[in-house]
């Protein structure tokens, strides 16, 4: 069975894509069957790539997601998808308004699934910190990937 998740942070052009193109990957060597796609609850930056920074720095240890490209999330993304993962407390209010009445797909945070003191990924847009970024998203993705392949 494939499991669809979606990663949502504020514009898709750091945090989100950098856990899409990190779960992929660790999914595919893990041989995990999955659906992944990543989305920003704002709309600055659809069709961009992914934020120089964040390509650099994924790059740097392995990752590829220069062919990733920003999306807005929407509605239908409750029906597509099994999971929604929020990289922070204020995207997941935003999902949460924008749920369609009566779906139950589960939004949680995606530290969730990591071990560690924080709960959000911080974004490192304005303030820097993409390895930090990193750090928390190849936790956090190791953690889903346990869970999923229980």
């Amino acid at each position: 069975m494939t499991t669809r998740i979606l990663f949502v942070c504020l514009g898709n052009i750091c945090r989100s894509p950098t856990a899409e193109g990190v779960f992929t990957a660790l999914a595919e060597q893990a041989g995990v069957a999955v659906d992944i796609d990543s989305a920003g609850t704002g709309g600055w930056h659809v069709g961009d790539p992914p934020d120089a920074r964040a390509r650099a720095e994924a790059a740097r240890r392995g990752y590829d997601i220069s062919g990733l490209r920003a999306r807005q999330a929407r509605a239908e993304d409750f029906e597509r998808f099994d999971l929604i993962l929020a990289m922070d407390r204020a995207n997941h209010a935003a999902l949460e308004r924008m749920r369609p009445a009566g779906n139950e797909t589960p939004v949680r945070l995606f530290l969730d699934y990591a071990n560690s003191p924080r709960d959000e990924v911080p974004d490192p847009y304005y303030e820097g910190g993409f390895d930090l970024v990193l750090d928390l998203i190849e936790q956090a993705s190791r953690g889903l990937l346990e869970q999923i392949a229980r």
